[in-house]
Parts: structure tokens; sequence; C-alpha cells
């Protein structure tokens, strides 16, 4: 048997989060310090699936597969393709960023009871939310996959409930209450769509025989598999509402601004740079990849949900007072570019979905947690109580702008290759559809700008006249990423190679062949015509 490399890249932060938990209460430094190294021995890890991913191979490497339960047809099955490859890096690699910009969010306040460890807890949950969600994206049997998309609601639930942002306008008791109210919608939100998904797992087993997406695939195409039409299209949107909510998608969004209001800046990261992922990698994957003809059947409504989302999610960022909600109804509108790119059913739509997925993580940790620094320093997440901050700190100020900057897709930044792919690819088959979606674009640039313009210019407030610059640690933590911004702006390359054939495959699924744009098929009749 070869090296179970998937596994223990899984397993590995699941151990930390054992041994993170287990330090005694004194030893928070100690914890801290075991959660850093836990999660760079992951990122290593994930080095190395890459290093091991051949992009021109077959369609799922590093695969494993044993008898789980064996009764029900259940197998422990994992295996990689270039999207997960590239979502499993982005994972490992803003988790130990996530740890260090959190390195004291969890200390204990001076009322807290001796017996209880949060800080250890803080970060042994951290932990296993990364170790659930690597999982899921190697997971190729559905029911495996459906145990950990639904197990990480758990830790994610005590991460927003417990160890919400102490920047909270109102009484403690006030803070505690909202808190509560934003994880338990987080929590409610995605059980609703995991139980639904559950039902449509289970009728997936009636059907097929079997949870194995290599199997269920490989029948498909040999003409063996019988699933009536509208069998299949009431599984898919069982599995579509799930990873909707998760994703989040217009209308099932609301749970996200309360979540990443009231988490703090790391959490936040987590929940929509990593958690969310998880939604629509899914609807790749197992959408797609499981109900081909139903995905082509649904394509126009979730265009239209994508296209509300986009347009909806940036209109309610430029109203925002609060900076963590305005940065969470801007991701309700990437996410939306995301799903529309994937189901334009283009070769450049699906890349650019895939690419966007990796740089609007990388982007939105490094403007979420220069906002964190941000909001710790002042007390206040809202807008109006900062000014002139560039003028006392102007490391911080510079940091927030370049996120900023790459928020809004700016040409030379990560996010405008997928931006711009997402674009074309979605033109070339839908082309109303990719011109109402650049509107987001324009609001885009007036709510990071807006943002930018009211709390680092201007006069300077007195209450930021004192405010600190970026200390060395919270340097370590944003410039790395502010390097990626630049680099894959600059060179995608490395990403497109081991994205690309991925989505060739997903292509083939749907029997999809890229289109050429209708204006360019015109134009070209009018050539033949002269």
């Amino acid at each position: 048997m070869s090296f179970p490399l998937l596994t223990v890249t899984a397993a590995v932060p699941a151990v930390g989060a054992i041994l993170t938990a287990a330090v005694p209460a004194s030893r928070r430094t100690a914890a801290k310090w075991l959660a850093l190294l836990f999660s760079l021995a992951t990122l290593a890890l994930a080095v190395l699936v890459a290093v091991r991913f051949e992009p021109g191979g077959d369609r799922y490497q590093l695969t494993e597969s044993r008898p789980w339960i064996a009764d029900f047809g259940v197998r422990y099955e994992l295996g990689v393709d270039g999207i997960g490859v590239a979502l499993i890096a982005l994972t490992a690699l803003l988790v130990p960023f996530v740890i260090a910009a959190g390195w004291h969010d969890a200390d204990p306040l001076e009322t807290s009871s001796s017996r209880w460890r949060p800080t250890q807890g803080f970060f042994a949950l951290i932990l296993l939310v990364e170790a659930m969600v690597i999982i899921s994206f190697e997971a190729t049997d559905v029911f495996l996959f459906y145990i950990f998309f639904e197990a990480m609601l758990i830790p994610m639930y005590f991460l927003i409930g417990g160890f919400g942002d102490r920047a909270h306008a109102g009484s403690d008791e006030n803070a505690a209450a909202q808190r509560s109210y934003a994880a338990v919608k987080f929590l409610l939100y995605n059980l609703v769509g995991g139980l639904i998904m559950l039902a449509a797992v289970i009728g997936l087993y009636v059907v097929a025989g079997n949870f194995s997406l290599q199997e269920i695939a490989a029948a498909r195409a040999a003409g063996t598999l019988d699933m009536a039409t509208n069998t299949e299209r009431l599984l898919f949107l069982g599995f579509f509402f799930a990873f909707a909510v998760k994703a989040p998608l217009w209308p099932l969004h609301t749970w996200l601004p309360n979540a990443m209001g009231e988490a703090t800046a790391p959490v936040a990261v987590l929940i929509t740079a990593v958690v969310d992922k998880v939604g629509t990698f899914a609807m790749l994957r197992f959408c797609l990849g499981l109900f081909p003809e139903a995905s082509k059947w649904a394509t126009p409504v979730i265009l239209v949900l994508a296209l509300i989302s986009i347009v909806y999610g940036a209109l309610v960022a430029v109203g925002q007072r609060d900076i963590k909600r305005l940065i969470a109804y801007a991701s309700i509108s990437h996410f939306g570019f995301i799903i529309m790119g994937i189901f334009a059913m283009t070769s450049q739509g699906q890349s650019g979905a895939t690419l966007y997925m990796v740089n609007h993580g990388i982007s939105t940790a490094a403007l979420m947690l220069v906002a964190g620094f941000l909001i710790s320093r002042r007390g206040s997440r809202l807008i109006a109580d900062y000014g002139g901050v560039q003028k006392v700190a102007p490391v911080l100020a510079g940091t927030f702008l370049i996120g900023g900057l790459a928020t809004l897709s700016l040409p030379g930044l990560a996010p405008f290759v997928s931006e711009f792919l997402v674009l074309v690819g979605t033109f070339a088959r839908y082309p109303v559809v990719g011109i109402i979606a650049t509107i987001g674009i324009v609001l885009a640039a007036l709510y990071t700008l807006v943002l930018y313009q009211r709390t680092m210019t201007g006069p300077v407030k007195e209450e930021v006249r004192t405010m600190p610059d970026l200390r060395l640690r919270e340097v370590l933590v944003v410039a790395p990423l502010i390097a990626l911004l630049i680099g894959l702006g600059v060179y995608p390359k490395p990403l497109t190679e081991i994205v690309n054939p991925a989505v060739k495959h997903t292509m083939s699924d749907v029997k999809q062949t890229d289109s050429k744009p209708e204006v360019a098929v015109e134009a070209q009749k009018g050539e033949a015509a002269k």
C-alpha cells in the first residue's frame, strides 16, 4: 500500500487539535505555538500533495480506497483533482495566518474562570475546522463528504458564539446575545441545508446502489445507470440547496453578515475564505459531476440568482456603516461571480471560478485581517469612528489599500485574472448575463474606495491620533498575502496549469464545449457574406 498522503494531510491538523486542547490551562503560549506548528506541518503536506500531483495525469490522483460501512456501500475513498489540490493549498496556506493573526484574540478576560481554557479551545477548534475542510476537498465518496460537510458546523458554531469580536457596541450582555444569535443562525441555516442534502444522498444511493463518485460516473458513461429525468432533477436540487446555503447564494445568504460581523477577524476569514469554498467546490464536483443534465436544466435560474447576488451584495455593501459587514456583503457579491462562472458551462468560466475561489480567499484574508488589526486598536467596527489613519499608521493604511484594491479586482492583482475569465466565459454563452454582471465591478470600486476614503484619509480624529502602526507579527501575517496577490496577478500560470485539466473533465461530464460569443458569430457571418 502506498503512503496515504491525503489521509495524513487531513489527520495532522486533527491530531494537532487534540494535543492543543490538552495543553494545561496555564500554558496558553505553548498552546498557540503548538497550533501554529501543526498548521505549518499541514502546509508542508499540502505543498507535497501539489508537487506529487500531475496535471496531465489521471483525473483523481493520490487515491485511497478502503471498506468502511460495507453493508451500505460506503467506502473511505479519497482522491484529488486539480481543483481540490488548489483549494487544499489555499486552506493550508491561510490557517497559519489565521492563527498568527488571532494570537491574542482568545486570551481570557479578567472575569474569566481559571478552570476554562479559552485559548486552547480557540486554536484547537481552528485546527479541527481545517482538518474537516481538507478531507471534504479530498472525499470522492458522497457519504464520506457529507459527514465532514456537516461536522465542520460544530466547531464553527463554537468559534462564532464562544469567541466573538470584542469590539462590540453596547453592554457585554448585548454582545453575548448578538454572538449567540449569529452562531445559532449560522448553524440552523446550514443544518437545514444539510438535512435536505441527506435526503438527496439517500435518494442517490437508492438509484445508484453506492456512494462512490467515480463508480457512479463510470456507470453513467457506460449507460448502465438508469436515472429518470425528474429523479435527477430532484436529487440535484437537494445537493444544490445545501451548497447554495454554504456558498452563500442569494436568498440563502443572510447568515453570513451576522456570522462575520460577530466573529473575530481571523474566524471571519476562516468562514468566508475557507469554509464557504466547500459549497462552491461541491457544486463543481458533485452537482455537475453527478447530475449533468439537471445542472444544465437549472442553469438559467441559477445564473439569475448569481446575478442578484452580485448586484445585491455590492449595493448593500455600499450602504454599510460596519467595516466587517461591508466585507461580508462584498463576499456575497464575489460568490455570485464564482457561481456564475461555474454555471456558465464554459472552460473559461469554470477556470475563472476556481481561480476566483483561491484569489478571493487570499484577498479577503488580507483585507479582513488588516481590518481586524484596525478594529482592535480603536475598539469599534463603525466606519464613522475613523478618519486620517494613514497619517498616523501608514503601513496599516497601505496594506488596507492593497487588500481593498484586490477586492475590487484591480488589474495586476490576482482577483482581476479570475474575474476577467469568469466574465469572458459567461459572455461567450450568455452575453446579457455577462454585461449585467459588470455592474458589480463598478459597485465594488465604489464601496472599496469610499471605505478607504472615510477611514484612512481626511482629518485625523482624536480617537485615532495615538493609534500604533502594524507590529512585526502583524506585518509578517499580511506581507505574504500581499506578495501572493501581486505574484498571482502578474503570473497566474502555476494555478491555471493545475486547474485547467480538471475543468476539462468537468466540461466533459456535462457534455459541453466552448462556444464563441454571439457577437463574434454574427461578425463572422457578416465577413462570409462579403
